[in-house]
């Protein structure tokens, strides 16, 4: 039987982070690396990437950065092309990139702006999966874990100011997509699983759509959060290391396909 030390050990594994420039995405990233994982600090903006590897090193870790665009193959490719380069294979993808566009009801959405979020954030997952899953392959071992959402699952109330029906329809479609490869490489004991966070603070995603909020619609913003949510308060970025080590650790071995949410309590109302 292994001891608790080994069973979330992370010694040796290579770990692509994507998003992991900030939020949750760099949270993660540190848990990982701490756990003992070599990290591939992956972001759109190279400079948060960094920032991300200095914090990993000057923790003794091992970590990398690379800038990427998930919503586009090519560089996606090109990304996990340095990946392989320098670690040969690729044990865990983390799929946590991610865009949003201000609230807006479905009529209202523009045809581009619903496009760049399926596009980054579904057709990402799915292109980052694909260049990871042929590296799993051959080592008989493997673990993808996709960051959805709770608005993949249910709906919130009309002109909620970070949601829109492109937004939830992108991490519905995660969901699915993680229910599908979990089956399709399950007998390849590629795990598939995703986390779906609720409402956390110190995150990028919606920061330039908080900074042209008003006053008003923040303080109803955040009056919407704190009476939905049953722990009364926002999740901390930190809070989502845990699941992150577990998911990508031997810990999880027999689970695959599974959403775990993780929001407060805000879908169990």
């Amino acid at each position: 039987m292994a001891r608790p030390e080994e069973l979330f050990d992370l010694t040796n594994k290579t770990i692509v982070v994507t998003g992991a420039g900030s939020g949750l995405g760099r949270s993660m990233a540190v848990a990982l690396s701490e756990a003992g994982a070599n990290v591939a600090v992956v972001d759109l903006i190279e400079s948060r990437a960094a920032e991300t590897h200095e914090i990993i090193h000057s923790l003794g870790g091992l970590s990398f950065p690379l800038g990427a665009d998930v919503s586009s193959r090519s560089s996606v490719q090109t990304m996990f092309d340095s990946v392989r380069s320098d670690f040969g294979t690729i044990d865990v993808l983390v799929n946590n990139a991610g865009f949003t566009v201000p609230g807006k009801k479905t009529h209202e959405i523009d045809e581009d702006d619903w496009l760049r979020v399926i596009q980054t954030n579904l057709t990402g997952t799915f292109y980052c999966s694909k260049e990871a899953i042929p590296s799993m392959l051959p080592t008989g071992k493997g673990s993808i874990i996709n960051i959805s959402s709770i608005s993949g699952l249910v709906g919130v109330y009309p002109d909620f100011p970070m949601l829109t029906s492109a937004y939830a329809a992108s991490k519905a479609g995660m969901i699915g997509l993680t229910r599908q490869m979990s089956s399709e490489y399950a007998a390849d004991n590629i795990r598939v699983n995703a986390i779906a966070p609720g409402w956390h603070g110190g995150t990028k995603l919606s920061e330039k759509i908080r900074a042209d909020m008003s006053n008003s619609d923040t303080a109803r913003f955040e009056d919407a959060i704190y009476t939905g949510t049953p722990m009364k308060r926002r999740g901390l970025a930190d809070e989502i290391q845990g699941l992150a080590v577990y998911l990508a650790s031997d810990s999880s071995s027999f689970l695959t396909g599974q959403v775990i949410v993780q929001d407060g309590g805000w879908t169990s109302q």
